[in-house]
């Protein structure tokens, strides 16, 4: 067992390693870009690429080398990742409960509203520069540009992306004949403009629907965090076991080595022995 532990703490984290090299790369990478979408994804690359560097390099010194502090840095951050880890996982999928698409009668497509989502969600998306950004990667995206040569029949029986429905065309509800002006209505229907670079994606709704696609990916992403806690927490008591057997090799009694040097008898192990050599003498 001991040789095991040590065995497997030792390979997964030179797996790791490697692996870590390709994620700093694409961080450093997409540093040279311009373009704001890759650019968005530049620090968090860095940031996991860095972390997991250091946690697989602890990790493969401590158990390869029987380093005992170097494993207790890498149980160190385990327990702060696996913590960190299950945070977010409860976050998420709290999140991702609020939100989804509105049926719109004889309409293949849903709408979306920011009003249904959650609070942290809609604070976020409604922050200037960030908006902006997304902003930026949906034009870059080109995904309205999909919808230019649909025809009616197309919007009545297609369907469309939650960035596609509220980003690259008004509200189903919006009216724009000149006897409905003074008729109330929701007040995207205002901010559509026609121009490819306008559209309407300075609207709630397509707001509503960038908070949809995070809504779903941060469900998914959450699952896959429930799967990466069990292998986590897996790792990290085959860890302990290799930590356990890096101190003992540095003892000076390694395992299988025995320490008894003498043995104390109990206290009334004499007055027992004289009884029982007196028993043999009298009969």
């Amino acid at each position: 067992m001991q040789r095991f532990s040590n065995s497997v703490i030792g390979f997964l984290n030179f797996f790791t390693l490697l692996a870590s090299i390709p994620i700093i790369g694409a961080g450093l990478w997409m540093a040279r870009s311009t373009t704001t979408c890759e650019n968005f994804f530049q620090t968090p690359l860095l940031v996991i690429g860095f972390v997991v560097l250091v946690i697989s390099l602890a990790g493969f010194i401590g158990a390869c080398f029987h380093v005992a502090w170097a494993l207790w840095v890498y149980l160190f951050i385990m327990v702060f990742l696996i913590a960190s880890l299950f945070a977010l996982t409860v976050f998420g999928f709290v999140v991702a409960a609020q939100g989804g698409g509105v049926e719109v009668p004889g309409r293949a497509y849903k709408e979306y509203h920011l009003q249904r989502y959650s609070p942290w969600l809609r604070n976020r998306i409604n922050d200037p520069q960030y908006w902006s950004t997304i902003r930026s990667c949906i034009l870059g995206s080109k995904t309205c540009s999909k919808l230019a040569l649909w025809t009616s029949l197309d919007y009545m029986q297609r369907d469309m992306s939650p960035i596609q429905s509220g980003c690259c065309k008004p509200p189903t509800a919006c009216s724009y004949n000149e006897e409905s002006v003074t008729v109330l209505q929701d007040s995207d229907c205002y901010k559509w403009n026609n121009a490819p670079t306008l559209l309407c994606y300075d609207c709630d709704s397509c707001k509503a629907g960038v908070l949809e696609n995070i809504r779903r990916d941060w469900h998914n992403i959450s699952v896959l965090n429930v799967v990466v806690l069990v292998f986590l927490i897996g790792i990290y008591s085959i860890g302990c076991c290799a930590f356990r057997n890096a101190r003992r090799a540095q003892t000076d009694y390694p395992h299988g080595h025995n320490r008894m040097t003498k043995v104390k008898p109990r206290w009334d192990y004499y007055c027992w022995r004289w009884w029982y050599n007196k028993k043999e003498e009298l009969f």
